[in-house]
């Protein structure tokens, strides 16, 4: 059901000409994972190269890191996480989509999020969280990432979460106490122990190849 759903939605996505990003897609990025059993939606900013060529976010380097980690956490990629962006098609040089093409795409991802309606949200970078909540100018995602909060959707309440990108990981490269790193493993592990406390992946680990933090940092 949750299938057919995304289905009729991302058949609109794909027609879609609502803002200028439109002309020069190569695909729309509409999303990546299992519909039927995702208990997380994680949100990004935008489309990049790679994405653009694919169809699917988080493809990149930086998606790389991203399943890395998720891996490391013991949340899994393919089965428990839904991954979509603000906006489904890539702005010119990777910049950050403005708020009008945000605004433009906003349907299509509310209807992702209410059709999975996930156990819990978790806002990947600056750009998915101001989509969602209104910062002050001394709040960063450095002073509220890792802090569960509520956002509504459509009238719906969600447990929600912000995270760093992992393009923001790919310039820091330590894994020493404090640093960008070492603070997504914490997260991802706190995610891991509050909203999939009854999925074990652990079965799983014997077709994948884990990387130690030491080795995580080199990426």
């Amino acid at each position: 059901m949750k299938k057919d759903c995304l289905e009729i939605v991302r058949s609109k996505c794909e027609n879609c000409s609502g803002c200028a990003l439109a002309k020069n897609r190569k695909n729309v990025v509409f999303s990546d994972g299992n519909p039927s059993t995702a208990k997380i939606v994680l949100i990004g900013e935008a489309p990049g190269e790679m994405e653009d060529e694919t169809g699917r976010p988080f493809v990149g380097r930086a998606g790389q890191l991203l399943n890395d980690f998720l891996s490391d956490a013991g949340i899994s990629r393919d089965e428990d996480v839904y991954l979509i962006n603000t906006v489904k098609c890539r702005p010119p040089e990777n910049r950050v989509p403005t708020e009008a093409e945000q605004t433009a795409c906003r349907k299509f991802l509310n209807a992702q999020i209410d059709i999975i309606n996930p156990r819990a949200i978790v806002l990947c970078g600056a750009t998915a969280l101001k989509t969602f909540v209104q910062l002050d100018k001394k709040q960063t995602i450095s002073k509220v990432r890792g802090q569960w909060m509520t956002i509504n959707v459509d009238g719906k309440d969600y447990r929600a979460i912000t995270i760093f990108h992992p393009s923001y990981l790919l310039r820091n490269n330590s894994m020493a106490e404090g640093s960008p790193r070492r603070l997504m493993q914490e997260d991802l592990a706190n995610i891991k122990n509050e909203i999939l406390p009854d999925v074990d992946h652990s079965m799983d680990k014997n077709d994948v190849v884990f990387m130690e933090p030491r080795e995580i940092a080199m990426v």
